[in-house]
């Protein structure tokens, strides 16, 4: 009898085990998954309602700036745009005394939202007229990005400087708001 009984609690054990391998397969390692992965959204989540008070608040502060650079931007009419561009040229270049050699205008349109006027530029003048130049296009309130710079001495000396650069203006569409 001792041997049935000994044998019948192994049997126990060993239902137990194997219930208890079975539990934690399919039971409790699916929920301590399910829990981190809910804990995970969850976070995520508090991450986004955080993000998004924050826009909230900066509400009239951006909708401010983006009007700003929407007034900034350069007219859908083409032939005013490039008026737009011509006088802004005009001022950059007698604010800084840079000799402009030329400069090669191309619209592109990228999207049915807005069109990019590129021009290829080439200056020559000294250190200081060069970078008051690219300091009047870069601070402009004017949509215009100074997109590639290429500087390159013109005398063995290196006081006279070549500037050849590619800025781009932005016009955009009557949909985009």
């Amino acid at each position: 009898m001792q041997t049935k009984g000994r044998q019948q609690l192994l049997t126990v054990v060993a239902i137990a085990a194997a219930a208890l391998f079975v539990g934690d397969k399919l039971i409790i390692t699916p929920l301590q998954n399910a829990w981190t992965a809910r804990s995970k959204r969850i976070a995520e989540l508090h991450t986004k309602i955080d993000e998004g008070t924050r826009l909230k608040q900066r509400d009239l502060a951006l909708r401010r700036r983006w009007a700003e650079m929407r007034s900034n931007t350069l007219p859908n009419d083409t032939s005013a745009a490039e008026q737009q561009v011509w006088s802004a040229f005009d001022r950059w270049v007698q604010n800084s005394q840079v000799a402009i050699n030329a400069v090669t205008p191309q619209w592109k349109r990228d999207s049915d939202d807005y069109m990019t006027y590129e021009c290829r530029v080439e200056a020559t003048g000294n250190i200081r007229s060069l970078t008051r130049f690219l300091y009047d296009i870069e601070k402009d309130p004017l949509a215009f990005k100074l997109d590639s710079l290429e500087l390159g001495a013109h005398d063995k000396d290196g006081q006279q400087l070549s500037l050849n650069l590619l800025v781009s203006g932005l016009a955009l569409g009557s949909q985009v708001q």
